[in-house]
């Protein structure tokens, strides 16, 4: 990271959150998104041993990472790989690889049995989950609200099938009716404690109560609008776990019911079939909702807009779950295209040797 970059990296201890040390970090992109974990890269100059014995303190799995902008916190996590190079001149460098905390579900078994036989509400079951991670990071753990969504599910995972965590979330969420899931990251108003807050949305994860407008021409500096069909479907199914307890006989899977939507095919769509595993699934109610959500989020092609704009005082930290109303006007759009989108995803590319301070906004339809 330039001398001149609007960005500080604050470096702190993961089991206390207490500040380690703020440190220049190069060459760095960092990106966050609904749903999934986002990722750091970057590289902390070695010119001295002074410098070396500071750096020495950043250790992978037990340091994180935040990015100050402003004052805002924009990107916190946890530091998973470093790398220490020498270059052929003898330049040091030590290269950090991080991820936001929703990862450290990635690196977490559930090994008790967590039975949910009465249906409960969907969000409970998920702070339930996320209330066990969270006990692995002692007194810097995540702060967890109170959302409810009305909708009940019977949900169970059991002592020895070693499952991970982020996979019972994923599962959790991903049935029809579900809901998102992401870590933010920001300073207290009053206090200036930095805090991780666990955001459960249903359907959507939704922020700010108004659009942030992007023109092209304007601060819109580039879009892509990406359609693909190899990524959607008109049918879709789902199979589970192995129906079978005799294990002498062949093993075949639990499956839900064939998903299609008549109203693509009536419209000219091509049979194009959809296809998920939830190997720790046996509930054919459960299948059946995961096939129908699959679906719905893929029926047809997927779209993917993504919009590249300039960082600036306009554009806050908490962008993810932002509304944007995207205006174009060019020689694709020559009557102009005016429609609102939600922002599912954000790139960032902090300015360096004479690059500007960019973001890449990843949409969908709002």
């Amino acid at each position: 990271m330039a001398l001149d970059t609007p960005y500080r990296a604050i470096f702190c201890d993961l089991f206390t959150d207490q500040t380690i040390d703020i440190l220049p970090l190069r060459d760095v992109q960092f990106d966050d998104y609904i749903g999934k974990a986002g990722s750091l890269s970057g590289t902390v100059p070695v010119p001295d041993r002074d410098i070396a014995d500071r750096v020495r303190k950043i250790q992978a799995g037990r340091t994180t990472v935040y990015l100050e902008r402003g004052g805002d916190l924009w990107w916190g996590g946890i530091i998973w790989t470093t790398t220490l190079q020498s270059s052929g001149r003898g330049v040091l460098t030590l290269g950090v690889q991080a991820a936001t905390f929703d990862s450290y579900a990635t690196r977490r078994r559930i090994r008790t049995d967590v039975t949910y036989a009465t249906p409960t509400d969907q969000l409970t079951i998920a702070r339930r989950l996320w209330t066990d991670v969270q006990n692995g990071l002692g007194r810097s753990g995540i702060d967890i609200g109170d959302e409810t969504s009305g909708v009940l599910r019977t949900a169970s995972w059991r002592l020895g099938d070693e499952t991970v965590y982020q996979e019972a979330l994923d599962q959790l969420a991903a049935q029809e009716n579900g809901f998102e899931q992401q870590i933010l990251v920001y300073r207290d108003p009053v206090t200036g404690t930095r805090i991780r807050q666990l955001r459960l949305g249903h359907p959507k994860i939704r922020t700010g109560a108004t659009d942030m407008i992007f023109d092209r021409p304007g601060a819109i500096l580039s879009y892509s609008f990406p359609d693909d069909a190899t990524r959607g479907g008109t049918t879709a199914l789902a199979r589970g776990a192995s129906a079978n307890s005799n294990a002498a006989a062949e093993s075949r899977p639990t499956m839900s019911a064939e998903k299609v939507n008549t109203a693509l095919l009536n419209g000219g769509w091509p049979l194009i079939d959809l296809s998920s595993d939830h190997n720790e699934v046996s509930d054919t109610k459960t299948l059946d909702s995961l096939a129908a959500a699959n679906l719905a989020q893929a029926a047809g092609s997927v779209l993917i807009p993504a919009i590249s704009i300039r960082l600036g005082g306009i554009v806050p930290p908490a962008l993810l779950g932002r509304t944007a109303r995207i205006r174009i006007t060019d020689e694709w759009h020559s009557e102009g295209l005016d429609r609102r989108y939600r922002i599912i995803g954000v790139k960032v590319s902090p300015p360096e040797r004479g690059r500007p301070d960019t973001a890449e906004l990843y949409l969908e339809e709002a």
